[in-house]
């Protein structure tokens, strides 16, 4: 097992995880996917020590919570860049070894909301969107040049990782998710897993989500108006925040001297089993 990720304690609890979990050999490389000649350096690198790889999964995310117009130029550019460029990147390192043996499954862990922006996240949202744009550009151009290879794209519902206390948020209370679901780390990774080991197009993970697709499908207009009037206090918790005392991950690593483990603040609501629809 191979894991890039840029916080050095996140990423040595991982490692030694994955051992505790029975992997016979794991390598690390650290490094912002927002880098390109790190990526591929890091990929050279994991390549040299494990060989070369059957699977590359993408999963490298940060994100904004505000109304866009306070989504500075640079933010947009950020999570632009780790989210959609660091998939890129990513894909193409991936590309460089597979190509050359004729064979691979890349898989890109994406949203539910690849398909249906909501509000205060427009920056991930247009990550997510141009994730699914540029997967569908690949894959013909693999089955035509490379058939060995196959691309899968995982749709997430909402997920507590500790992501939502980690965003950079002007909201004035602590973000949590959308919708009246969300779901453990270890259900989606298994999930992550069967479409990394099945050679389908895409999977949509959860009931939730794949009402929302449908929902956005047959009647995107009254969804503009449900998330006008619900997303606002549907996106933050009864808990008021202090803007100068709020840490978040977009620019540098917050798991660099301390591992905080896979799990977020709402694990009690959190669910362990997922439903999956996968779409060929």
């Amino acid at each position: 097992v191979g894991l890039i990720a840029r916080g050095a304690a996140g990423l040595e609890a991982a490692r030694r995880e994955c051992e505790t979990n029975g992997a016979e050999r794991v390598a690390t490389a650290q490094c912002d996917v927002a880098d390109a000649d790190a990526v591929f350096a890091a990929a050279r690198a994991l390549e040299a020590e494990l060989g070369p790889p059957d699977v590359w999964i993408n999963n490298a995310m940060v994100s904004v919570f505000a109304p866009t117009w306070e989504i500075t130029p640079r933010e947009h550019a950020r999570v632009m860049g780790v989210n959609y460029l660091g998939t890129v990147h990513g894909t193409l390192a991936a590309l460089e070894s597979m190509r050359v043996r004729g064979r691979g499954r890349i898989v890109q862990v994406g949203s539910v909301l690849a398909y249906r922006g909501i509000p205060f996240q427009s920056a991930y949202c247009a990550s997510k969107h141009a994730i699914q744009g540029f997967v569908d550009s690949l894959r013909p151009e693999l089955l035509r040049e490379h058939p060995g290879i196959t691309v899968g794209m995982v749709q997430l519902p909402a997920v507590n990782t500790p992501q939502f206390s980690w965003v950079r948020t002007r909201l004035p209370r602590h973000p949590k998710p959308m919708g009246d679901k969300i779901f453990t780390p270890g259900a989606v990774a298994e999930a992550i897993v069967w479409a990394a080991d099945h050679r389908v197009r895409e999977v949509t993970v959860g009931g939730q989500a794949i009402k929302a697709r449908i929902a956005n499908a047959i009647a995107p207009g009254w969804l503009d108006h449900k998330l006008a009037a619900e997303g606002y206090e549907g996106q933050q918790t009864g808990e008021s925040i202090d803007p100068g005392r709020w840490r978040d991950n977009v620019d540098a690593p917050l798991d660099n001297e301390r591992d905080y483990g896979t799990d977020g603040e709402f694990g009690e609501e959190a669910e362990t089993r997922v439903v999956l629809k996968a779409g060929r």
